[in-house]
């Protein structure tokens, strides 16, 4: 799409998965499952250890927070994108489209 980016720069916090050092935009490409999406493949229970893998969720969702908090008070924008909304080259195209980066 014609952006400079990075990957996992780890001077940040959370190491975002790509970054946009322009624009101090962080994007997280999030796994529905791993965090809690509140969708069809997010909302799964699984049948056997549900305690440790609620635990298990919750603290990565807690973690999430704690980054974006963190990278929004050094003055960077925060960006989730979801697995289920990105399944596809367009869709993540028309995803990144729609977050007005530049003039």
């Amino acid at each position: 799409m014609g952006f400079r980016f990075r990957l996992h720069r780890k001077d940040l916090p959370g190491r975002p998965d790509i970054v946009l050092p322009k624009f101090r935009t962080a994007i997280f490409v999030h796994g529905c499952f791993w965090h809690c999406h509140r969708c069809k493949y997010g909302s799964v229970v699984p049948a056997t250890r549900a305690e440790f893998w609620a635990a298990k969720r919750g603290g990565n969702v807690a973690r999430d927070r704690k980054h974006a908090r963190a990278l929004c008070r050094m003055g960077w924008r925060v960006v989730v994108l979801w697995e289920c909304e990105v399944r596809s080259d367009e869709a993540a195209a028309a995803k990144v489209k729609r977050l007005r980066l530049g003039p």
